[in-house]
């Protein structure tokens, strides 16, 4: 290993992570997959925006794409109950299945507004099962005073896809339409399918009853709720999730494309510079706190972060500017990573590894609230405009988040 490397992941270097195989091949297939998902959403918000002139239309195609994930609970007993890294690169592999098929019908020259529906739910179905198994696999695959560390890494790795993939995606789509654009798409999926099959074990206990016997699903999905709910640092953490997946997030997938059209009079590629911009700022914030190797007060830095970033959703609905706007959604971009951080960090760093994939997956239940967000915001953005949308989603979550810090105090305490 040459000698620039080695000093770089020394033992006591927060980039030591990198030490353990397993988990740096974790984090290269959940950053390949990511940057396929960011790219397709923006790729199928511009798509269904042209097809149909429809902000709500918008919203609803991202509503589809989460509409399975009241599955997640589930989800995340299976992940508890066989090999994570096996299920992670199954599920990647079909997620490049119908990125395929999608293409197929761009190609054909038949595909309906109903077949884009069609596919988006049957693909979200099959994705998730994707994040309590690759999330779960951080802490899996490395030490528990890393854990931290690995969580911050691993949303590193996913801003960078957040900072490439809407900008590759934009511009595939304004160059190439959208048949190029799920070439690609198609492409990222396979590879990170192929990376995971590289992780050589996922490092967990399947679940067993006290006779030996493999307990039911049901009941290993009944077990997870009633642990979440004698910890109030993990339904605390998790009522965040709910706040943000249902406000904040709905900001930058559902009402941009509606800003840059409406707003700022840009085309496809303008809106992945926008995104772009969101991207450097979550980068950033996600590289900075990686570099921090003990995180302290993780409940206060994630309660302030959620109000920072709807803060600057607030500030982002006054402007008309293109480049006042790119600079606006380099601090929306930080808040919204530094969030993410911190609910990871919380999550992992305060459940016990048998219950992590259930713990995760009730994450990806709280991104059901995304699918209301997403048509509320489009369904406002239609009727009023996108700068109102975006007016109501910041008051919301600061209100909202400022109420759980109240009710859940071991929270802000964490």
């Amino acid at each position: 290993m040459p000698k620039f490397i080695a000093n770089l992941i020394r033992p006591e270097s927060p980039l030591s992570v990198f030490r353990y195989r397993d988990f740096t091949f974790a984090w290269g297939s959940t950053s390949l997959v990511t940057m396929g998902t960011q790219m397709e959403a923006v790729v199928l918000g511009w798509f269904i925006l042209t097809l149909t002139d429809s902000p709500f239309l918008v919203g609803a195609i991202s509503a589809a794409r989460m509409a399975m994930n009241i599955m997640a609970l589930f989800a995340g007993a299976i992940a508890d109950r066989v090999p994570r890294h096996r299920l992670l690169a199954v599920v990647e592999f079909m997620m490049a299945g119908f990125a395929t098929l999608m293409l197929v019908l761009i190609l054909s020259g038949q595909l309906e507004t109903w077949h884009i529906f069609a596919v988006a739910v049957v693909a979200g179905m099959v994705r998730v099962f994707q994040m309590p198994a690759a999330q779960s696999l951080v802490a899996d695959t490395l030490p528990p005073d890393r854990i931290a560390n690995g969580a911050a890494f691993n949303n590193l790795g996913r801003n960078i896809a957040m900072l490439l993939g809407p900008l590759f995606g934009g511009v595939l789509f304004n160059s190439f339409g959208a048949k190029g654009a799920y070439i690609a798409i198609a492409a990222l999926y396979i590879m990170s399918g192929w990376v995971a099959l590289y992780i050589r074990s996922s490092g967990q206990k399947i679940i067993e009853k006290k006779d030996g016997q493999v307990e039911s699903v049901f009941r290993t999905m009944i077990g997870g709720l009633k642990y979440v709910k004698s910890n109030q640092i993990l339904w605390g953490t998790l009522a965040l999730a709910l706040v943000i997946e249902s406000s904040g997030w709905t900001f930058h997938t559902t009402l941009m494309p509606i800003f840059a059209r409406d707003v700022l009079d840009v085309d496809s590629t303008g809106l992945g510079f926008l995104l772009f911009a969101f991207g450097v700022g979550a980068v950033a914030a996600s590289l900075g706190w990686a570099m921090i190797s003990n995180l302290r007060h993780v409940g206060k830095l994630m309660i302030a972060s959620v109000v920072f970033w709807h803060a600057s959703i607030l500030l982002f609905a006054t402007s008309e500017s293109f480049y006042l706007s790119m600079a606006i959604l380099t601090l929306t971009g930080a808040g919204f990573a530094s969030t993410q951080v911190f609910l990871l960090s919380s999550l992992l760093g305060n459940s016990r590894p048998e219950f992590r994939g259930r713990v995760i997956s009730l994450r990806s239940l709280a991104i059901y609230a995304f699918a209301l967000g997403s048509m509320s915001s489009g369904l406002m953005a239609g009727l009023w405009s996108a700068p109102v949308a975006a007016n109501i989603v910041g008051v919301m979550g600061i209100i909202l988040v400022l109420l759980l810090a109240v009710v859940a105090p071991k929270l802000r305490r964490l």
